[in-house]
């Protein structure tokens, strides 16, 4: 794991032994499962380690947990592979990780990989966003809300910012010129009760494509009415 620990100490965190063999069995387990699900067109073991979880690392320019505080919420919406979520997690064992995956596969995955990585505090929740977002055990729960590669952000607002604290933080992983996107999602953002906070680019050599984080705010509660059931945000986004 050289690339990993190399980039991640650019980003100032410092990896123990312990970790590095965690992300091993990491990418030992998605390779595996990899064979028999669509979980990633990115296998290279190098590849991996930057473009998986060195990119899920890089929340941290964005948001840090504070050291020994083990009431930091933080979901991962439509986690997939489990990346960012997972990633974060073994960096920062002290936060309490709910992964959200709708996809009965993936969840069986999930549920495998964190029992081989041996993560305490960390719930699956197998279901759609339209859908878990309004349940009260996860609706407005969480201080850190994370997403990647799920949809175009006027989507994403609305499965995502209502699992969001008021005065807490949704940062989403984003790739090249997104000024139109970010300009289409102004009204959905500031209907669910976040505000844009910065847009923060990755400086850093192991991942040249112009990476961003984009972080969102929230500053008042979601209506009630969102999300709308399932299908409706990616087919009528909030404008």
């Amino acid at each position: 794991m050289e690339k990993l620990l190399s980039g991640a100490g650019k980003l100032g965190l410092q990896l123990s032994s312990e970790q590095l063999q965690q992300f091993e069995t990491y990418y030992r387990e998605l390779i595996d499962w990899n064979k028999r699900l669509n979980l990633t067109a990115i296998t290279d073991y190098e590849d991996v380690q930057l473009n998986h979880f060195l990119d899920a690392l890089t929340v941290v320019l964005a948001w840090q947990p504070d050291k020994g505080d083990t009431r930091l919420k933080v979901i991962d919406v439509g986690t997939g592979n489990g990346i960012p979520g997972i990633p974060l997690k073994i960096a920062f064992t002290e936060i309490e990780l709910t992964l959200l995956e709708s996809t009965t596969k993936k969840v069986a995955f999930l549920r495998h990989l964190i029992d081989q990585l041996k993560l305490g505090g960390t719930e699956i929740v197998a279901g759609r966003a339209e859908e878990v977002a309004h349940d009260s055990r996860y609706r407005e729960s969480f201080d850190l809300v994370l997403s990647r590669a799920v949809a175009p952000l006027p989507t994403l607002a609305e499965l995502t910012l209502p699992f969001c604290t008021v005065g807490g933080s949704m940062v989403v992983h984003k790739k090249g010129d997104i000024e139109e996107e970010l300009r289409r999602a102004s009204q959905a953002i500031d209907t669910l009760g976040g505000r844009l906070r910065e847009v923060r680019a990755l400086e850093i050599p192991e991942l040249p494509d112009q990476r961003r984080l984009v972080v969102i705010g929230k500053i008042s509660t979601t209506p009630e009415q969102y999300p709308r059931r399932p299908g409706i945000p990616k087919k009528r986004p909030i404008s």
